[in-house]
């Protein structure tokens, strides 16, 4: 990785070290209260919402690239990353963000740099626990914040879309593969899993049928705690037998939803 000594010179030079035209951008999942929520950026210098996203070094393995954007925009680092579809719109970069920040931060860009290119974007998405993050803001970042996923801002470029299709992937994944053990506590009770499901579809579901389907697959373990300070019967605890976990998100279940 090279060390950029200021801003200016990432803007002006990066584009020596990273695969041309190629970004990637990361849609960040947590789960709290009963909301779906995605993390995003306040662009510095223009005052708009984003995805955190970076680029490809020339000898790096696209998904150690994603890993290090995290890492180096957010703060966050060992989590659940999945890669789910490319944009390549022509229209999908506006170069008028570019100018703007290079304006405001007082760049004057030959017409040919980099950053003013088309970009076709890899999108990854990532679920992460609510409680466990402290996500930081970077030097392109003013903030880094939680939005619930049905009241964003209004984004850059096509972020918006990136954000929707992200979506409709994790809800086509969760129908074959296991969903949970990255967005909740170590301990959950049913209807906590439930009401995750239910916020990620979209859509109400059977108690009973939801019970029985979730233990059919063999991942969950019943733990003999239940859950203190509720107004009504004390539900049991669970956790995710995390080896039956891990084999189904390799095999997929037998049965969809």
């Amino acid at each position: 990785m090279v060390e950029f000594k200021s801003v200016n010179e990432f803007r002006l030079k990066g584009g020596k070290y990273f695969m041309p035209c190629i970004s990637i951008d990361c849609v960040i999942f947590g789960f709290h209260a009963g909301q779906l929520k995605v993390l995003l950026l306040t662009i510095a210098n223009y005052s708009s919402c984003g995805l955190p996203a970076g680029f490809i070094y020339k000898e790096e393995h696209i998904d150690a690239s994603a890993k290090r954007i995290l890492l180096e925009r957010t703060g966050l680092s060992d989590i659940f990353l999945q890669q789910f579809y490319i944009f390549g719109d022509p229209k999908r970069c506006d170069e008028n963000i570019t100018k703007a920040v290079f304006e405001k931060a007082g760049i004057t860009a030959p017409a040919d740099n980099w950053l003013l290119q088309r970009f076709l974007t890899i999108g990854y998405y990532a679920l992460v626990d609510f409680e466990k993050v402290n996500a930081k803001p970077d030097y392109f970042s003013e903030t880094c914040e939680w939005y619930d996923i049905d009241n964003l801002p209004p984004l850059a470029m096509d972020h918006a879309q990136i954000v929707q299709k992200a979506l409709l992937t994790l809800r086509t994944h969760l129908r074959y593969e296991p969903v949970g053990y990255n967005l909740l506590p170590a301990k959950f009770t049913m209807p906590e899993l439930q009401s995750l499901y239910e916020t990620i579809l979209g859509q109400k579901l059977d108690r009973r049928n939801f019970q029985r389907k979730m233990l059919s697959y063999g991942i969950l373990k019943k733990l003999k705690e239940q859950r203190k300070g509720v107004a009504h019967k004390a539900p049991y605890l669970y956790s995710f037998d995390l080896r039956k976990y891990h084999k189904a998100l390799e095999e997929g279940f037998q049965s969809a939803w």
